[in-house]
């Protein structure tokens, strides 16, 4: 990629129930510096910005005392603003991505066009109603329903198979980190907006 361009940026976000700054490097080595204040959210983020090769920091104060929830769909919110600042005008990504990735019995497939229009799609069911003591597993979804679509993004998730909540959700973050990263690349041949209609917005 060019040397020149910047793909990193900083968002804040503050409302009566959480307040959160992220700071998003689509050209990352990986690496995670997460304080949700939800446990197994960090470690879900933890794994997409290893995976997805973006350098991730993130704070967040919110209402856990009532339930994770807030906290778990407005960093959503706040990652996907950060990643569709950083993509600037779009010019010469591959623009589409898509990944399939296991743990043990799960498997999980996404799909990504990073298309302006906010779409996001959900297949599957996960089996257990809580991950651990106090992370409802709908959480997952409610979580890529809010990057997706504050990203300016298509998405279709697809959890093909599980048994284990853990499993399925880790899949999943693996194979969103894997498609996010392939539709970010810069890798066209020019750095031409790759759409017919000139503009991605």
């Amino acid at each position: 990629m060019t040397a020149h361009i910047t793909r990193s940026r900083t968002i804040e976000r503050k409302t009566n129930e959480t307040t959160i700054s992220v700071t998003a490097d689509l050209d990352g080595a990986g690496s995670a510096d997460i304080e949700s204040g939800v446990p197994f959210l960090d470690h879900m983020l933890t794994a997409l910005a290893k995976h997805g090769q973006i350098d991730l920091s993130l704070r967040c104060t919110g209402d856990v005392e009532i339930e994770p929830h807030h906290s778990v769909e407005d960093c959503g919110i706040v990652i996907g603003q950060a990643v569709r600042e950083a993509l600037g005008t779009r010019a010469g990504i591959a623009r589409f991505g898509h990944a399939y990735a296991p743990l043990d019995e799960a498997l999980a497939r996404v799909v990504i066009d990073i298309s302006g229009r906010p779409f996001f799609h959900w297949s599957g069911e996960m089996t257990e109603p809580m991950i651990g003591a106090d992370f409802a597993a709908s959480l997952i979804e409610e979580f890529w329903r809010a990057l997706a679509m504050n990203a300016g993004i298509t998405m279709h998730v697809d959890l093909l198979r599980s048994r284990n909540a853990h499993h399925a959700a880790e899949a999943i973050f693996k194979a969103g980190a894997l498609a996010l990263h392939q539709a970010t690349r810069i890798s066209r041949s020019t750095m031409a907006v790759p759409s017919t209609k000139g503009v991605l917005a």
